[in-house]
């Protein structure tokens, strides 16, 4: 396997990232199964574990603690910190008071020292970007953490904490972890040029559309009854990816490849990304997307997947996975108050 750096971390990591988010609960249960998988990725050559304290309530996180016991060394470990760990309106967010104990907590469950990537896992618009990366600097200062990234970060907000870093000469975001597939490709737009611009690794999270891009949907055929359905079965039922998904399956064939292979190496074929993280639920599925590892895909290739999805365009909704500014969320933020309207 060939190794790729880490934005300007100067870290080496493998084209595939492994996701644990289906480690536990939300997907696979059986702690020692996930294990096992873990142990196949590493034999395989993969390098880079991503998890977040988010996933199962932080078992997923146990279950890599668990998985790497004696391995730890050779291991890029990453992990990510926003989301709810409780009732508690401070068991979440960007803060330092939260930040400084979910660190501990994490550390604590991976059972190690230190973690490779700590990433903010989404923007959080009630609390100054000063006040992360602060708390994430001294992190770095204390050797706990090694780096520290962001995911699903619009490019204004990017842009805005690179600046903060610099002005304060504070610790800044060295990578940035999207969504990014076939079926999703705003990115390109902005996203992607702005990470190359400032020397950003990137991991792209979902390069298969949610299972989309597995093969296993198709327009007009009953959904599979899939862990993944559960979760997103609007998503797997949207007429517009069906319809590229059909379009692109016989281009896959046609290249000699299955349509998830063809996937992962486009995503994985762009400049600007480092790895695609694959998020297996089980051995078979981890098989099946090793599989792929040393697919290449060739320029007229990618020139049909253009014509099929253009560059910059989502076909696929992302739904509540993605990122909402307050300004999408809140009406009130889009509309005058009514005394002030007037007339047009």
């Amino acid at each position: 396997m060939q190794y790729r750096s880490l934005g300007q971390t100067g870290i080496k990591v493998s084209p595939y990232c492994l996701g644990a988010m289906m480690f536990g609960g939300i997907g696979n249960p059986d702690h020692d199964e996930c294990v096992r998988m873990i142990h196949r990725a590493l034999d395989a050559g993969i390098n880079f574990i991503d998890t977040a304290d988010r996933y199962s309530a932080g078992e997923s996180e146990e279950i890599v603690g668990k998985a790497l016991k004696g391995r730890r060394e050779r291991i890029v470990l990453a992990t990510k910190v926003h989301g709810p760990m409780g009732d508690d309106p401070n068991m979440q967010g960007n803060s330092r008071r939260w930040i400084t104990r979910a660190v501990e907590d994490s550390l604590r469950r991976l059972q190690t020292d230190h973690i490779d990537l700590y990433q903010v896992h989404r923007p959080a618009p009630d609390t100054d970007v000063e006040e992360t990366l602060s708390v994430l600097t001294d992190l770095l200062r204390e050797g706990k953490v090694r780096a520290i990234g962001a995911s699903t970060f619009p490019a204004s907000d990017i842009v805005e904490a690179q600046g903060v870093a610099e002005r304060r000469s504070l610790a800044r975001f060295r990578t940035e972890q999207p969504p990014y597939s076939i079926l999703n490709r705003s990115i390109e737009r902005e996203v992607l040029p702005v990470c190359l611009r400032y020397g950003m690794g990137v991991m792209a999270w979902s390069p298969l559309a949610k299972g989309m891009l597995t093969g296993r949907y198709r327009k007009g055929e009953r959904t599979p009854d899939a862990v993944r359905a559960r979760y997103f079965a609007k998503a797997l039922a949207d007429e517009g990816s069906l319809g590229a998904v059909e379009q692109l399956i016989p281009l896959a064939e046609n290249a000699g490849m299955s349509l998830m292979h063809m996937a992962l190496a486009f995503v994985v074929a762009h400049p600007a990304l480092t790895c695609a993280i694959i998020g297996p639920r089980t051995m078979e599925q981890l098989e099946g997307l090793l599989d792929g590892a040393g697919v290449v895909l060739t320029d007229d290739l990618l020139d049909r997947i253009d014509e099929i999805v253009p560059p910059g365009v989502d076909v696929a909704p992302l739904g509540a996975s993605a990122y909402s500014p307050p300004a999408i969320l809140q009406a009130s933020l889009r509309r005058r108050p009514l005394a002030e309207r007037g007339a047009a």
